[in-house]
């Protein structure tokens, strides 16, 4: 190859594959759906940064709009040294920063750091690895480049691509309406025990005093092994959740783990007649899918419909899905999420849910 072709076809393979990196990022941070994604780009990566709800909102679908328009701007030639590529080049420097900061605090290969959304998880040392390779090639093709000032630039071009694609957003997925929700807090194990025992305490001292009817009632009462009543927060969607055991999951209609942790508590409830009620709240993301949902589960349990947004702030911050918690008089014993250390297991669960409250407190 001469040095003439190789000035010309190696800085154009060069924007090629960073044209190809951005392009497979903004359209990533779509999957598999514009609003689902978007959202939980939003609720996973901008909110742990202190992103409000509002500024998340805008903020999200303009950067992506701004990852689509710098891979097609890649592609064209005006303002493509001067503007262009050094813009390119600094919105992956500001992302390694960040990530390098993230890694930093929590560890650099747990979580995806959302530079493909959920198509291709990826750790933020992957991801910092693949912006400081893409960073190289662009300051090659930067030294490569001639300069411009024989070229005649039209700012047009840049400035119509970048509002269009960022206008694209907006419409790919319109900013829903804010709903406002609110989950009580529901107390760990550790504070319903300091609870139920300065109860017990007071009870036992004012016996004393009370008719020897009262005291037998009490005593009674403490006999009961089981918690006390708590507000878990989710009697709105489930009026009798805080009475008695009860299992609360969080799925998504199409997700196969959702599925199969739905299968195996069926088949646990089939072999036990004292088997803990079970309701659902699903996220609204392919809510049509319902119906398959309990056909492979095998049974079918009583569910609510929850918005994106309010589904993954009731999940739990760092949480995903499937999200199951067992709760007893509103108190939450266990809460099984994701797919990994945490995830949901059937062994467990199953004896779990067989011991007595005295037993599983102690723990």
């Amino acid at each position: 190859m001469s040095i003439k072709n190789f000035k010309n076809y190696v800085p154009l393979g060069l924007r090629v594959v960073v044209s190809f990196l951005f392009l497979l990022s903004a359209v990533a941070k779509l999957y598999p759906s514009p609003y689902f994604a978007i959202s939980t780009f939003e609720v996973k990566q901008l909110y742990p940064m202190g992103f409000t709800e509002e500024f998340a909102s805008y903020f999200s679908r303009t950067l992506i709009g701004i990852e689509f328009a710098l891979g097609i701007l890649l592609l064209q030639p005006h303002y493509l040294k001067k503007l262009v590529v050094p813009a390119t080049f600094l919105m992956l420097l500001i992302f390694s920063i960040h990530l390098s900061i993230q890694s930093f605090i929590y560890g650099g290969n747990a979580g995806n750091c959302g530079c493909f959304g959920s198509l291709l998880p990826m750790t933020p040392i992957q991801a910092i690895i693949k912006n400081v390779v893409a960073m190289g090639l662009l300051g090659y093709l930067y030294f490569l480049m001639p300069k411009e000032s024989t070229i005649k630039n039209n700012f047009w071009i840049l400035s119509t691509t970048v509002l269009g694609f960022i206008l694209m957003l907006f419409m790919l997925a319109p900013i829903q309406p804010k709903t406002n929700f609110v989950v009580t807090p529901v107390e760990s194990v550790d504070t319903v025990k300091q609870v139920q025992d300065t109860v017990s305490n007071t009870i036992t001292t004012e016996t004393s005093n009370e008719t020897k009817k009262d005291s037998v009632i009490k005593s009674h009462v403490l006999k009961i092994d089981e918690p006390l009543k708590n507000k878990s927060g989710y009697a709105s969607y489930f009026s009798k959740i805080d009475s008695g055991r009860k299992i609360l999951c969080f799925f998504v209609p199409g997700c196969d783990h959702c599925r199969t942790a739905a299968k195996e508590m069926t088949e646990m409830k089939q072999k036990d007649k004292n088997f803990p009620e079970l309701d659902i709240l699903f996220m609204n993301e392919e809510a049509d899918l319902i119906p398959e949902f309990f056909k492979v589960a095998g049974a079918q349990y009583p569910y609510k419909i929850i918005e994106i947004i309010p589904f993954w702030k009731m999940l739990g911050s760092g949480k995903d899905t499937p999200g199951v918690k067992y709760l007893w008089n509103g108190n939450e014993l266990k809460y099984y999420y994701g797919i990994t250390e945490n995830k949901f297991n059937a062994l467990d669960f199953s004896i779990l849910i067989q011991k007595k409250y005295s037993e599983i407190k102690q723990k």
